[in-house]
């Protein structure tokens, strides 16, 4: 009869019911998948994209492609806050101090506390610029040190260090681009003092000191760009936020998406 008719034998055995039964299945996984995504996105600051809202849902025992995660953020009205990376260029008198690049852009290091790198970066408080600086450890990219301040100096990388929970003792490198921040007596003699040695990226070369770079970019697009802050004391505590989120639940693609403290 199918034959006859010219229509598929499973046609005959279309059973209406089952089918009703499926789709309201569908429908119901569907809305839980939904709900699971913007949960996740919520609990996240509102940064994660398809690649690690995937990871978390796979954790929880979904299997979701990042596709259907894409279709789910779109249909929810929510997105990722990551754009196209840009680098501006700053024009300033570069530390002409003679010490090497003892990293030559190897950022893979086996032992935690062994190697640190720095960065400063600008954020906009109220009408003026202020500055915040990092120390990481390059071990699993955990920010170990951090401070905010007024001014682009050796006080605030000072004070980053003055922020560090672990040992400086076993601190073998400190890394640094050539700012003329990093240029200072105080800095010297804490290096000196934990025999510390000292490493500078190249003239011109920010590749030499990925990590900071990369690291700042992020911060700028998950805190910095959408946040409005008044006083020094806000983006402080704001920051301060941050690095506990950044450090204990952020997940990342470099070390098996784990946090950097469960790594």
């Amino acid at each position: 009869m199918c034959e006859t008719l010219q229509i598929a034998r499973s046609t005959f055995y279309y059973d209406t019911d089952i089918a009703n039964k499926k789709q309201q299945e569908k429908a119901a996984e569907e809305q839980t998948l939904k709900e699971e995504v913007l949960t996740i996105f919520n609990n996240n600051r509102k940064v994660f994209g398809t690649r690690k809202i995937k990871d978390y849902l796979s954790k929880a025992g979904y299997t979701v492609s990042k596709r259907r995660i894409g279709r789910f953020m779109k249909e929810l009205g929510i997105k990722s806050k990551y754009a196209q990376p840009s680098y501006k260029p700053m024009m300033t008198k570069p530390n002409e101090d003679v010490a090497p690049n003892l990293l030559e852009q190897d950022f893979n290091i086996d032992e935690p506390m062994s190697v640190l790198v720095s960065d400063l970066t600008y954020v906009r408080v109220g009408k003026q610029w202020n500055c915040v600086c990092f120390l990481i450890d390059l071990y699993n990219r955990e920010i170990v040190g951090h401070s905010a301040g007024k001014h682009k100096d050796a006080a605030l990388v000072q004070h980053a260090f003055a922020t560090v929970k672990h040992p400086l003792e076993t601190v073998k490198i400190f890394h640094t681009d050539r700012g003329s921040e990093f240029k200072n007596v105080g800095i010297d003699e804490l290096l000196s003092q934990h025999n510390i040695e000292r490493s500078l990226s190249s003239k011109g070369n920010p590749y030499d000191n990925a990590v900071s770079e990369a690291t700042f970019k992020i911060l700028k697009t998950e805190l910095i760009n959408d946040m409005n802050f008044n006083t020094l004391e806000e983006l402080s505590l704001e920051l301060f936020d941050y690095v506990n989120w950044y450090n204990n639940i952020q997940t990342h693609s470099t070390i098996d998406y784990l946090s950097q403290v469960t790594y």
